[in-house]
């Protein structure tokens, strides 16, 4: 990352730093807020929405900054930015929409608002840099489309298990190693887990419960390894992905090469997946292979192994430290540190978490009704699964049982959300048989994305 830091060196002695803005201010906005603040020369934090205003201080106050203006309207934020003042406001789209920011960063976790916040920074030709899985996971693929139109970059974030996994990726691939796996290193695989359970872990960290629920129960692990399949065009080799547990402690090296079937592997575009209880954790991984003889005997020179699977890791991922990498990326060198690349190859599903009953309505994700499990778009699309990302708000026709996928025929979507509506485009547009096609589709549904509110 040298060539980003030289560049924000660059920009701080110029005087012309990258200005970026946050929406969110809970657990991890307030790390990307002091990340920012304080070790982050070249870029400047100008402004946090936030529900709760106290929150977005908060986040600023942490980084040692006092003096902050809440600001209702678009002139009063644009003021404040260019007299080199810092905003607070409840009102997230006038981020979206002020003109002297270059990057929005989103890291609220919340599907629906966090894809109207998505779609209106890129309809105003900024940057957005994804710390929301669940939307990613859920229409990125035609969120990039939209990017991509408007000439802005669309991402998820280093340090975070997906953008680490995504570095390495490339790393491995540039060395000629096809990767075949890419994996993530979980310390605990619980589907029945949930804010109740969780309380006591995340009143200890200052976490949400519904947060660390997501976590355990799977349904944040789907969405970063369904974001890594849609950026690498890998699948998965069956529904909720292999996930093999080992014994606690168990070292990577010592039991990785026989977890998965060979055959999953190296048949086909490589999958995700991820290991419970393995150590280093939690850390990412790549499984490659190579058929140039040659390299496999240096490889194996350098401690590799004799392959056929040849390992690669990070033993750690530093979450927010390494967002303001991101930003830089994509601002000055409009590279993503992950982003889709086409037709979404793998979905997140909704299964009963409990029995569920005909008439209630869904709660959200990490809550207690469902958790999530990776399913290959294709088979998503056929059996018409319901993604876990539009499940919050449906009220269920019919009685499920516990650890059944649910499907759209089971359920009754709410009214007017963007989330639907992109997901629809999303499909017919993927289903396109050629520009033109595509290009109706999007005109199609302009009228729905453009009345974002």
């Amino acid at each position: 990352m040298i060539i980003v830091d030289t560049a924000l060196a660059k920009r701080h002695a110029e005087g012309n730093p990258i200005r970026v803005a946050m929406v969110g201010a809970g657990f991890m906005g307030r790390g990307i807020a002091l990340q920012i603040s304080k070790y982050t020369k070249g870029m400047e934090l100008v402004a946090i929405s936030n529900r709760t205003l106290s929150k977005a201080r908060q986040a600023y106050n942490q980084a040692e900054i006092e003096e902050v203006q809440e600001v209702s309207t678009l002139a009063e934020l644009e003021e404040n930015i260019r007299q080199g003042k810092y905003s607070v406001t409840e009102d997230a789209m006038l981020l979206c929409e002020a003109e002297g920011i270059d990057a929005v960063i989103e890291v609220t976790g919340a599907v629906e608002f966090g894809t109207n916040v998505a779609m209106r920074a890129i309809q105003n030709g900024k940057h957005i840099i994804m710390m929301n899985a669940e939307v990613d996971g859920t229409v990125g693929p035609m969120l990039k489309v939209y990017a991509d139109k408007a000439g802005v970059v669309f991402t998820n974030a280093d340090g975070d298990q997906p953008g680490v996994t995504m570095n390495l990726y490339r790393f491995v691939k540039g060395l000629g190693v096809k990767p075949v796996l890419c994996g993530n290193i979980k310390g605990l695989h619980d589907p029945y887990r949930n804010p109740t359970t969780q309380e006591g872990f995340a009143k200890k960290w200052g976490q949400q419960p519904s947060m660390v629920t997501s976590f355990a129960d799977g349904s944040k692990i789907s969405f970063e390894q369904a974001i890594i399949a849609n950026g690498t065009g890998m699948r998965v080799a069956k529904r909720g992905m292999h996930g093999p547990t080992v014994a606690s402690g168990t070292s990577l090296k010592d039991c990785v090469h026989n977890l998965y079937p060979l055959e999953d592997l190296t048949e086909g575009p490589g999958i995700v997946d991820y290991v419970v209880g393995a150590e280093p954790g939690p850390g990412v991984f790549v499984l490659g292979t190579h058929d140039n003889p040659i390299q496999q005997h240096y490889l194996n020179l350098y401690k590799l192994g004799e392959g056929p699977l040849y390992l690669f890791y990070t033993p750690y991922h530093l979450c927010h430290f390494e967002v303001p990498a991101t930003v830089a990326r994509a601002v000055l060198f409009h590279d993503a540190a992950l982003t889709p690349v086409g037709a979404p190859q793998v979905a997140v599903v909704s299964a009963a978490k409990i029995d569920l009953k005909a008439g209630e309505v869904l709660d959200g994700i990490g809550h207690y009704m469902t958790y999530g499990l990776c399913e290959n778009a294709d088979t998503t699309a056929a059996e018409r699964l319901l993604p876990i990302g539009v499940a919050e708000g449906c009220v269920l026709k019919r009685d499920i049982p516990k650890d059944q996928v649910i499907t759209y025929d089971d359920v009754v979507l709410p009214e007017g959300r963007l989330v639907d509506r992109l997901l629809e485009q999303q499909a017919a547009y993927f289903a396109a048989s050629d520009d033109a096609e595509r290009e109706r589709v999007l005109q199609g549904f302009s009228n729905a994305t453009a009345s974002v509110s």
